[in-house]
């Protein structure tokens, strides 16, 4: 429970830094100029998807199942191409910033600007502390985001004393409390090791690592059409101040979302052990009482925004996004709905069936498609918050048939007729 714990302590810190950072921006910038933020946010997550896909699933399911016995190398081996990868990322987001320069969004060159520079560190943090929650050492990754936290928060209150506050100086000021946080577990940062026992006793695992990532990797850009798109396409289809209206509300409802991926840290490790050890009975008792965590959890923060939402959402954004503050119940549903399929995911993923995964989230993008985008053109922000349940019905629905059919068979015992009969000696 002590791990449990810790790990809702590490993924608060760590995500409450960036919302501590969205309700500073918001409290004090315009509406335009905090849309451009959540823009440019929503590439971040987009990218972060990218970076999950290629590097941190595969070592959190690798890392603590087939390859366990190989951790120090392995460790440094996805350490080493992670560099490789996120500078990748900012060469790709600077090219971004000189293509938005050249467009109607100009205005957002600066939050563009700002994740360019600051990426590599944030996505690097998120390896860093994955390697820590694999590794068992949730107490040092609670450190660190909390240090993060802290300094964050002291320099986003310095930042708004001396109005100072923009899209670009907080990604930066988040790029910057990133590279804090690391500071204090330094000496657990992967160092170079050898890599030769393991590529001899593992010659293939690239193509076990390509064979894993490459469903995650799909499934991370057809993500964006069940969940990051629908900023994209309100900034289209109605304008920058309603983005910043959509994510003002998302903010409220992704509070509960930290505690399910805080949760989702630590079972997903353990469910891939038990599936490396075959012991399918234990996977499957992780499951359900994981399945209740999310149930309970999502229950009690849908009654907490009927009762409290407006309110709390009025003293956090100092009255500025009341006028939508009644589309946060409808969206309050939304952690309940991806929360039951979030749990399938997981166990689908532990069993090495990502691809499964990826369906489910075509099905959600598919959905964005065919309602989202008429419900927005004909109910605006209200629309685009139906068709986000729509798309997150899409995707558990998907998912459940997938786990029935992939995770629920391996513990069915054979039928009787077909279980071998006793030998009875005479």
């Amino acid at each position: 429970m002590s791990y449990l714990a810790l790990s809702i302590a590490d993924q608060g810190f760590s995500v409450g830094g960036m919302f501590a950072a969205n309700v500073a921006l918001a409290r004090v910038a315009g509406r335009e100029e905090y849309g451009t933020f959540a823009l440019a946010y929503s590439f971040l997550n987009f990218l972060a998807g990218l970076h999950n896909a290629a590097i941190i699933e595969p070592y959190t399911v690798h890392g603590a199942g087939r390859y366990k016995f190989f951790s120090p190398e392995y460790r440094w081996l996805i350490w080493r191409n992670n560099g490789w990868l996120v500078l990748a990322l900012t060469a790709l987001l600077l090219i971004v910033w000189r293509v938005v320069l050249l467009t109607r969004y100009a205005s957002a060159s600066g939050a563009m600007l700002g994740l360019a520079l600051s990426s590599a560190v944030i996505l690097t943090s998120y390896l860093l502390r994955r390697i820590l929650y694999v590794e068992r050492k949730v107490r040092l990754a609670a450190r660190m985001s909390s240090v993060f936290f802290l300094s964050l928060c002291i320099c986003l209150a310095a930042g708004a004393s001396a109005k100072a506050l923009s899209a670009f100086s907080v990604f930066l000021l988040v790029g910057l409390t990133s590279v804090v946080g690391a500071l204090v577990i330094l000496r657990e940062v992967p160092r170079p090791s050898s890599i030769e026992p393991f590529m001899r006793a593992q010659p293939h695992h690239w193509q076990e690592h390509w064979k894993y990532a490459r469903w995650v990797l799909a499934t991370a850009f057809v993500f964006q059409f069940a969940n990051q798109a629908y900023y994209w396409l309100v900034a289209g289809l109605l304008s920058l101040k309603e983005v910043a209206a959509l994510r003002a509300i998302a903010m409220i409802v992704m509070i509960v979302d930290q505690v399910f991926t805080a949760i989702t840290s630590l079972v997903l490790p353990a469910m891939a052990a038990r599936y490396g050890s075959r012991q399918i009975a234990e996977l499957l008792s992780l499951w359900k009482v994981y399945l209740v965590a999310f149930l309970i959890v999502g229950g009690a923060f849908f009654g907490g925004i009927l009762l409290i939402g407006k309110p709390t959402m009025h003293w956090i954004y100092g009255g500025k996004f009341d006028d939508v503050s009644t589309l946060l119940i409808p969206l309050g549903l939304l952690p309940l709905l991806m929360g039951v399929g979030h749990t399938m995911n997981a166990a689908l993923k532990a069993v090495e069936k990502p691809s499964l995964v990826f369906y489910a989230y075509l099905a959600s993008g598919a959905t964005t498609l065919a309602a989202g985008i008429p419900l927005m053109t004909h109910l605006g922000l209200r629309g685009a918050v139906y068709g986000m349940l729509a798309s997150a019905g899409a995707y558990t629905i998907t998912l459940g048939i997938g786990f029935l059919r992939n995770v629920l068979r391996l513990h069915v015992p054979l039928p009787t007729s077909r279980q071998p009969e006793a030998i009875v000696s005479s």
